[in-house]
């Protein structure tokens, strides 16, 4: 056996050569993955690479395609640039991305490849020298990191709350089941409520939302009547004064008419009361009214005179007695006599003395018996008539 691992230095140190000799990582390992005839190198920048370390797998899709060159330090100094060898006939887009997995619970760590989504992949192809930025980068959840989290949860995590949570809640709860339950359907109507009025809820919210942008629209409007507001605010202030007297005599008025409806209720009372049987009476006239008024201001020709009308005009036959005797008859049975206002006239009918001194003679008559004189007994001298 000594022999043998001395052989196998041997040959290790025979296959470098002249080239520097920095560490078991340069030695392949046995079954890694074939990289062909012409390998390419892609560098990958990642934010943390765990304990990734050279001569990791690269594989795509799960099948093994090259092997980490070197990991070192990016140049912006806070990432990890990671330099793969992959084999030629690897196609995958210049976009490609790269994920940091593991490929068992405890197993080694290797780099996944994958093709980007179909909506965003790119024309060009993966060549030798291209990086892949951080930004197409990530690593899954680390084993250590999950079990430090559950180490901390544990060991004076939030379990020890939960009980002091679980025992105060059911000190809480005991004993008051019944309201609780009550509560509890309480706010299921509630919500039951606002789920049915979601629109009108909306509606209202919009409302608001169109209130706002009108109101941010006329801001400039607002501020102006604001603005103005002030002066009228001072001639208030102003006039305070004077405000307060006024109201402290209306108060004196209103007492005065108080007191002048008290001592003039029972008069008030018994005027309406006498109006009861007027008011009564209109109310038995009913439509008569309305049509008598009507009939009233549309003298002579109301509207049943439209009805004749059959065309764009109507005749109109008036008999008009002229007769001088009917005429005197009509205006002799008047108390007053229309001609009582003529100065001369007015003597002569009243039977005093005129202005000429003397009554008026008429020939062919004579005066009656009686004094009682009058237009008649004169037209009747005048017309040849007898008394």
């Amino acid at each position: 056996m000594r022999k043998l691992i001395v052989a196998l230095a041997a040959v290790a140190v025979a296959a470098t050569g002249c080239s520097s000799f920095t560490g078991i990582y340069d030695i392949p390992l046995p079954g890694g993955a074939d990289i062909g005839d012409q390998p390419f190198t892609v560098k990958a920048r990642f934010k943390d690479v765990l304990d990734l370390v050279p001569q990791s797998g690269v594989k795509v899709n799960e099948v093994p395609v090259g092997r980490v060159e070197d990991i070192h330090l990016a140049p912006d100094g806070w990432t990890a640039e990671v330099s793969m060898r992959i084999n030629g006939n690897v196609d995958l887009p210049a976009n490609a991305l790269a994920m940091l997995r593991q490929s068992s619970l405890l197993g080694e760590k290797y780099v996944e490849l994958s093709p980007p989504p179909p909506a965003e992949s790119s024309g060009k192809k993966l060549a030798d020298g291209a990086l892949i930025p951080i930004e197409h980068t990530n690593r899954n959840t680390d084993i250590e990191e999950v079990l430090g989290a559950l180490s901390m949860l544990l060991n004076g995590g939030g379990i020890e709350q939960l009980q002091t949570i679980a025992q105060e809640m059911n000190n809480a709860l005991t004993g008051n089941e019944a309201d609780i339950r009550k509560t509890l359907g309480g706010v299921d109507t509630l919500v039951s409520t606002l789920d049915e009025s979601r629109s009108d809820i909306t509606r209202a919210i919009d409302g608001v939302n169109k209130l706002a942008g009108t109101l941010n629209d006329e801001k400039d409007q607002l501020a102006g009547v604001i603005d103005s507001l002030g002066p009228g605010l001072k001639v208030l202030t102003d006039q305070r004064g004077q405000l307060v007297r006024m109201l402290q005599s209306l108060q004196s008025l209103s007492d005065v008419a108080v007191r002048t409806v008290n001592a003039s209720q029972a008069d008030v009372v018994a005027d309406l009361k006498a109006l009861t049987p007027a008011l009564r009476k209109l109310g038995d006239a009913g439509a008569d009214l309305p049509k008598s008024l009507q009939i009233l201001f549309t003298i002579p020709f109301t509207d049943e005179a439209v009805n004749g009308v059959k065309g764009d005009y109507f005749n109109l036959y008036a008999k008009i007695d002229l007769d001088l005797q009917d005429v005197v008859d009509n205006l002799s049975r008047s108390r007053r006599s229309p001609l009582e206002d003529v100065p001369i006239l007015g003597d002569v009918i009243g039977g005093k003395p005129g202005a000429g001194g003397g009554q008026l003679p008429i020939p062919g008559s004579q005066a009656p018996a009686s004094s009682a004189g009058g237009l008649a007994g004169i037209l009747d001298g005048i017309l040849g008539g007898g008394g």
